[in-house]
């Protein structure tokens, strides 16, 4: 998701990053951005700061605060460094000072797509007898085939994303369903007991109290 008020420069962005096979959503101020933050899902958010209703900092901070981790990276003409501290203390990944050359915006997104294991590949190997198809939600494991619904594939793409790391179920909850559509802790563990029947009760630990370790 881009987040960039200028029309021109918004437009530049977009094509470059289309030309690298992209899938790229635009918006032009930070409250259309928050609406489509509570409904959509994004893999990277590309954000400007001095933006009208509300501005960059402000949205990510928000964001923050609810428990969503989608990587963000500010592309901003605020370059001070005190504007520089404030953009990394709010949680962004990544700040890019104004003016940029785009070869200098595909580093940084390369350099966010390593860091977060993103790949335009869309088959994820989970272990030598076990894949992944993201864009088809079948799970292989050995020549058997299994189709997951569509929000177990989300739910195990947001597990393989985050390999190792301790998830709380607020923040499965935040990531993985849409604000006004979260489950409760039952169908959260039913998710997980689904997962766990597929790839092996091994796969996830669970911490009580605490959250899910996908392994």
């Amino acid at each position: 998701m881009l987040l960039e008020d200028d029309l021109m420069l918004s437009e530049v962005i977009v094509e470059h990053l289309e030309a690298s096979e992209y899938v790229v959503t635009t918006v032009f101020d930070g409250i259309e951005a928050e609406d489509l933050l509570f409904e959509t899902k994004f893999d990277l958010l590309l954000l400007d700061v001095n933006v009208p209703l509300l501005n960059g900092f402000e949205l990510l901070k928000s964001l923050r605060t609810l428990g969503n981790t989608t990587p963000a990276i500010f592309i901003t003409s605020m370059n001070r460094p005190e504007d520089v501290l404030e953009g990394f203390e709010l949680g962004a990944n990544d700040y890019l000072k104004k003016p940029f050359e785009m070869i200098e915006l595909k580093a940084r997104i390369d350099n966010i797509k390593r860091q977060f294991k993103l790949d335009n590949s869309d088959i994820i190997q989970i272990s030598k007898s076990m894949s992944y198809d993201l864009s088809r939600y079948l799970l292989h494991i050995d020549n058997k085939e299994i189709k997951l619904s569509k929000k177990e594939g989300e739910f195990l793409s947001y597990f393989l994303q985050h390999r190792g790391e301790v998830l709380s179920a607020d923040n499965l909850m935040v990531n993985v369903w849409s604000y006004d559509t979260a489950p409760t802790s039952p169908t959260l563990r039913t998710y997980i007991k689904t997962l766990r029947k597929y790839l092996g009760e091994e796969s996830i630990t669970t911490l009580r109290g605490v959250g899910y370790v996908f392994n």
